[in-house]
């Protein structure tokens, strides 16, 4: 077992951080939205398209985060980057954001997914208990040591991606066709894609490629951030643009659309479609050890959120301390236990759609912050600039502020405990600069 000096010392590779990032994305939003995507939309082409605006949309953000994680290399994300561009009440919201909704939420969405995929196979299993297990196995793991948590995050979802490659290319061999064309045929497929239907379903897809900029998340720890991170970022997302993709063709491919048709273990519909019963169960089970991986990505990261804030705001000090082996423990168990709130208290739905809005929100924001730092810094170091700019900044901003207007507009409700949620942190900022000043965020 390496000592607590060796841990402290081990550096976050190339290999891991895309690890990470795959991780992070490949999760609960790929398996189990597609059913809610067929019940407004029925065009093959438009089905299609969504997973592939969706992999643009992340591209063109890797890009632009890969930009300010060279420019700004510190841990922390989008705190640290809005903290730095605009105000440090504005990055506080950020970090309250992904501390109590951003990893939380997804964390809690990823295991409560686990546990019904899981009761498919087990019928008896109680889902909920089985969610928070795994959580509290996996937070062991990550809050004792780093190299063993990069490892087994390394070795997850190599078993991840493996398992779905597989999946499709067996799933093309055996399925039979469905009268579905995936190329335009007329007039409405097209019209299809500016429908307010596919503008609510890229929310879902959305969120199913959320996790594209993890690695940002842990720069101080990644070995040679600025030359690795737009690395990581880079192939991270496009590996998982080319599995979903990949994925969601098979499942269109082979399986009814009234049989998909709001349903939320549409993997094991699939592969009951493909293979029969008996196999279904089995990819059922997979699929739910495969959310292990997603659930010990969010854990091995979203903890380093909560530290940087407690390094920057007194009254949050506390979560600020690293074990002996450089770890955040304490940031980490703060973020268990709100996992494990949300597994305790909501449902699955409740939890994915009030996540949506504000996690939407601050990806914006922080694109945006690409332009307002090259305008205020323009001789800052940029070891590397994204590609493409302006165009592919721009396109994420045109195509996610799309996506945040029908969000407000088709789900008010859960837009407004959004903004409250917003509104409770500007709360506990102000109650942390009035009781004990912060120390700048811009030093």
């Amino acid at each position: 077992m390496p000592t607590a000096s060796a841990d402290h010392s081990y550096k976050i590779s190339l290999l891991t951080g895309i690890a990470i990032v795959v991780a992070n994305m490949v999760g609960t939003g790929v398996f189990t939205s597609l059913g809610f995507q067929v019940l407004g939309i029925q065009s093959g082409f438009a089905l299609l398209m969504l997973w592939v605006v969706g992999g643009v949309i992340a591209l063109c953000g890797a890009l632009s985060y890969g930009e300010l994680a060279a420019a700004l290399p510190r841990s922390g994300g989008e705190y640290h980057y809005l903290s730095r561009i605009y105000h440090p009440a504005l990055g506080f919201l950020s970090g309250w954001v992904s501390a109590t909704v951003g990893f939380a939420a997804p964390t809690a969405l990823a295991a409560m997914a686990l546990g019904k995929y899981a009761q498919s196979v087990w019928p008896a299993l109680e889902p909920r208990w089985l969610s928070v297990a795994v959580v509290v196995a996996l937070t062991a793991v990550h809050a004792t040591s780093r190299q063993a948590g990069s490892r087994l995050q390394v070795a997850f979802t190599a078993l991840k991606v493996l398992v779905l490659v597989v999946f499709i290319g067996a799933g093309l061999l055996v399925a039979t066709p469905q009268p579905l064309a995936f190329l335009p045929r007329a007039a409405p497929d097209w019209q299809a894609l500016l429908s307010p239907a596919f503008a609510v379903s890229l929310v879902y897809v959305s969120y199913a490629y959320s996790g594209w900029n993890a690695a940002v998340y842990l720069t101080g720890e990644v070995d040679q951030p600025q030359r690795n991170l737009p690395r990581i970022l880079l192939a991270g997302t496009a590996i998982v643009l080319l599995v979903y993709v990949g994925l969601n063709f098979v499942f269109l491919y082979s399986t009814p659309l009234p049989k998909l048709a709001g349903q939320v273990e549409v993997g094991f519909v699939a592969a009951t479609e493909l293979f029969g019963p008996a196999v279904g169960r089995l990819m059922g089970g997979i699929i739910a050890a495969l959310l292990v991986s997603t659930v010990s990505s969010m854990i091995f990261a979203g903890p380093r959120i909560v530290q940087v804030m407690g390094e920057d705001l007194r009254a949050l000090r506390f979560l600020a301390h690293r074990s002996a082996a450089g770890i955040p423990v304490r940031a980490t168990l703060f973020q268990t236990l709100l996992t494990i709130t949300f597994i305790l208290t909501a449902t699955f739905e409740e939890v994915l759609l009030y996540a949506g809005f504000v996690l939407s929100l601050f990806t914006f924001l922080t694109v945006l912050g690409l332009f307002v730092l090259r305008v205020r810094q323009p001789n800052l170091s940029r070891p590397y600039r994204a590609w493409g700019y302006p165009l592919t900044p721009l396109l994420f901003l045109g195509l996610n502020g799309w996506t945040l207007w029908f969000i407000a507009q088709d789900k008010p409700t859960e837009t407004r405990y959004g903004l409250l949620t917003l509104a409770a942190g500007l709360v506990v900022y102000g109650l942390g600069r009035y009781l004990a000043p912060a120390t700048s965020a811009r030093s």
